[in-house]
């Protein structure tokens, strides 16, 4: 059994912890979405990363510039400072948090705010780098069967 403790700082072993969704069960809310993303760049896990974000934008991930940060920064830690679940169907959410890690050109601490939403039983990341070209009327990208201005269009930047 692996005795090494959960990068995303939920004082758990990882075995315990983010290394289930890792390995296939859903994170039952967006932030332990967001505790398994930030351990899985930890960990060098660009699959999870790539299948844990809004399946719209998955296409579009830079999974070389993914890994190569993953694998060129030393991780030191993750702080989540807020969960904010959002009323209605489906589900949305934020997770407002501040990642630390080390690279070649020292330490550095990011504060972000992130969008989440559910559907089929499944929480992804909105990513807000990468853009989709919708109108508001289009169908939402995260296949809730709703129009996107009904629907996600406030969880885009």
């Amino acid at each position: 059994m692996n005795s090494a403790a959960c990068p995303c700082g939920s004082g758990q072993l990882l075995t315990l912890c983010c290394d289930r969704y890792h390995a296939g069960t859903p994170p039952p809310s967006a932030e332990a979405l967001m505790r398994s993303r930030y351990s899985a760049y930890a960990l060098g896990l660009v699959n999870y990363l790539v299948h844990s974000t809004l399946p719209a934008q998955q296409a579009s991930l830079d999974q070389q510039a993914i890994l190569a940060w993953s694998l060129s920064s030393t991780w030191l830690g993750l702080e989540v400072n807020q969960t904010q679940l959002i009323k209605g169907e489906p589900q949305h959410a934020y997770v407002t948090f501040t990642a630390r890690w080390r690279d070649e050109n020292g330490e550095h601490s990011h504060r972000e705010r992130s969008a989440f939403v559910r559907n089929n039983g499944n929480w992804y990341f909105i990513d807000p780098t990468v853009e989709i070209k919708l109108e508001r009327n289009d169908p939402c990208p995260c296949n809730s069967g709703l129009k996107f201005k009904k629907c996600c269009a406030g969880y885009f930047p």
